[in-house]
């Protein structure tokens, strides 16, 4: 909906709060800033310093509305508002790299912590001893920990690492739940049974489970974007594109998710049962094609030879409304069954909330800027769009052929 220009430095994670009124994100240092919506503009409220590391991961607890974050100095805090003041908790990770991730479980009672120690720390808060302690999850692990996230089942979580594999490993701690009910990726639940593992041709960015849990999608870093299926029967569909590495994913509705990164623009990927497997839905941010449309050749290819001739900055190069590699994706409204509202933030500074309606057979997206107004539609496309280099050798073609037929003309002195 709105694209806000946070600051200079880039925007390295992001959590928002249960009604989307604030946000918190971290400004690539030790600290986070929290923002509260001021009519149009965006107003910093807090400053989140504990940290004397670079902050790696910050999520905030919609109902019990408990921040929790992570960083390179080796240390998790538990921020609760009391007074008008953030206050933090140190809970002590028993680690001995940066910790890269931090995610709440579904029902808040604990969140995990991925490291560069090969293992993910589950914490939890002991009633007896009035503080927060930690199991952790270390075989079969052999690299770090870049993304986390839990099951809807509280119990499951998924990891993606650095050694080209995403797991779901059992994260049942009998202190503060109960015994969990078989699901789709198995029966067996004791802390640190591994439920499943997929693998890519490159590190797990980013991991993210459906709605209902069935489905878990991964990024990797050779740009595949992966589906499991849980069951019996379990089957993996993944889908190789020719963009750049995606950092991020998530699903917006059981079927279809949207993945972003070095490219910095959000892509829609849809499964298809006809097509038996993944497909590619397009690019969510085209702004400057519409404005391209009815050019003519000469005029095309005049505005090519002007730009080579003109030193320009890389903001003019790029169309799309973020400026650098987009770091982090979340759902704003509607959850991922059905979701109506997703944000981005990125290397750039910049947070972009984007609209999506769903309808029985299409998906539109659309976007507005704070100046301009542009109105795409994107349909849950089955085919590949057509590729822009085959676009631009069909007018340098017709662009060559205009111009050489007006050097005979010329010769045979017609006109």
């Amino acid at each position: 909906m709105a694209f806000h220009s946070f600051l200079l430095e880039p925007i390295s994670c992001h959590a928002w709060n249960k009604d989307g009124t604030q946000v918190a994100i971290c400004p690539n240092n030790h600290e986070v800033h929290i923002y509260k919506k001021d009519g149009a503009k965006w107003t910093r409220i807090h400053e989140l310093k504990e940290h004397n590391g670079q902050v790696t991961g910050v999520d905030w607890a919609p109902d019990s509305n408990r921040i929790v974050t992570c960083g390179a100095d080796r240390n998790a805090y538990v921020w609760t508002l009391k007074e008008g003041a953030w206050k933090p908790t140190l809970v002590i990770l028993r680690i001995n790299r940066a910790a890269r991730c931090v995610k709440w479980s579904p029902r808040e009672n604990k969140f995990a912590v991925g490291s560069g120690s090969r293992l993910i720390s589950v914490c939890y808060f002991e009633q007896e001893n009035d503080w927060w302690v930690c199991k952790h999850i270390k075989k079969p692990i052999r690299s770090t920990i870049l993304s986390l996230d839990w099951h809807p089942n509280n119990v499951l979580l998924a990891a993606g690492s650095c050694d080209f594999k995403c797991r779901v490993f059992s994260a049942y701690i009998k202190e503060v739940e109960e015994k969990p009910s078989p699901t789709p990726w198995g029966s067996k639940m004791p802390f640190g049974e591994i439920a499943v593992a997929g693998g890519g041709g490159g590190w797990v960015h980013s991991v993210c489970f459906s709605n209902s849990g069935n489905r878990l999608a991964w990024t990797s870093h050779d740009s595949a974007v992966s589906v499991a299926e849980g069951g019996k029967t379990s089957t993996v569909s993944s889908l190789r594109s020719d963009t750049l590495p995606l950092l991020c994913v998530t699903f917006i509705t059981e079927s279809s998710l949207v993945a972003a990164g070095h490219d910095c623009c959000p892509m829609l990927f849809v499964l298809d049962a006809a097509k038996g497997g993944l497909v590619f839905g397009g690019k969510l941010d085209v702004p400057k094609q519409a404005a391209q449309k009815g050019i003519s050749a000469r005029e095309r290819f005049q505005n090519l030879d002007r730009r080579a001739s003109e030193t320009q900055s890389t903001d003019k190069d790029l169309s799309t409304l973020h400026k650098n590699s987009i770091s982090h994706i979340s759902v704003l409204q509607g959850g991922r069954n059905q979701c109506t509202k997703f944000c981005t933030t990125g290397m750039d500074g910049g947070m972009c909330i984007w609209d999506v309606k769903v309808s029985h057979t299409h998906t539109h997206t659309h976007t507005h800027t704070h100046t301009h107004t542009h109105t795409h539609t994107h349909k849950i496309s089955l085919s590949t769009p057509l590729s822009p280099a085959l676009t631009d050798a069909k007018w340098f073609l017709f662009y060559v052929c205009v111009q050489t037929l007006e050097s005979s003309m010329r010769n045979l002195k017609i006109v």
